[in-house]
């Protein structure tokens, strides 16, 4: 089935990625002289995790093999994988053995009340996509980052504009640890649905275009948080750093509703409420 294929193949390169980035004296093993590998031989951590190299091989290959979970849980500790690690090996492999089905769904829709909603939040707030398309957004939001409908919809994109738009990137204080969430996001997506082609396009994309995705995305970071800090530069009102959460939507995995706040009666609620007035300001005079 094309679909285990590609979910095999996805198991395989997070492995490899996992692989690549221990040392050898990491896991308690000796450099010894010149290596070819920076990380890890497949001969050793197949050592380290009672398998043997053959068939950890193929599970790097991306061929079709279905490990136990003793396996997995042998691969996961000699890989010093954290918590959200192992929860994503499980899932790949599960993936694999049962032949998860493809996430597809209908086109993704922003519903009524949700806009109703959006355009209500006097802070910043987005529609995200499964794979980070910028849906919909409230005036707020336009203000913060710019107004996403300068591009053309398929560019409407979060990721696509981190890593292809100049000024977003400018706006962004802490631009790599902001890539590398996203990405983190973009990867839980993909590994759900491999072949999905919006995600192929997005991926391929930016392979072409960007070196610094290319760099970020190998390094196959999973972590896909749901709250936390973001720090913004605005030519007009200087730093401000915002909390920021995302809600999904009812239906299901599909969009989620992504909100930047900041706490009343601080300087940085000011800083907001000041970037309001000015972009109000602007619109009418256009």
């Amino acid at each position: 089935m094309a679909s285990n294929r590609l979910h095999a193949r996805e198991l395989g390169i997070f492995l490899r990625a996992r692989r690549n980035r221990l040392r050898p004296q990491d896991v308690g093993l000796e450099p010894g002289g010149r290596r070819k590998v920076a990380g890890l031989r497949r001969e050793e951590l197949a050592l380290l995790a009672g398998l043997s190299t053959d068939y950890y091989q193929r599970m790097e290959q991306g061929r079709e093999v279905r490990p136990s979970d003793d396996l997995l849980d042998a691969l996961a500790t000699a890989l010093k994988l954290d918590e959200e690690e192992r929860r994503h090996l499980f899932a790949l492999a599960d993936a694999v053995r049962r032949g998860a089905p493809e996430v597809r769904g209908d086109e993704e829709v922003v519903p009524d009340a949700t806009r109703h909603l959006l355009h209500s939040l006097s802070t910043p707030a987005y529609v995200l996509g499964r794979h980070l398309d910028v849906l919909a957004w409230n005036d707020m939001a336009e203000a913060l980052l710019g107004d996403p409908s300068d591009a053309q919809p398929p560019q409407r994109n979060m990721l696509m504009a981190l890593f292809l738009d100049p000024e977003v990137r400018f706006r962004c204080a802490h631009w790599e640890s902001t890539a590398v969430e996203y990405l983190g996001m973009l990867r839980a997506t993909v590994a759900a649905d491999p072949s999905h082609p919006r995600g192929t396009a997005i991926v391929g994309e930016l392979s072409i275009r960007s070196t610094d995705f290319r760099r970020l995305w190998d390094r196959y970071d999973v972590r896909a948080p749901v709250q936390g800090t973001k720090t913004f530069r605005h030519r007009e009102i200087g730093e401000i750093t915002l909390d920021w959460a995302t809600y999904p939507l009812p239906g299901g995995p599909g969009p989620v509703l992504m909100v930047y706040t900041a706490e009343p009666g601080t300087a940085e609620a000011e800083k907001l409420a000041l970037l309001g007035v000015l972009h109000q300001n602007r619109r009418s005079r256009s």
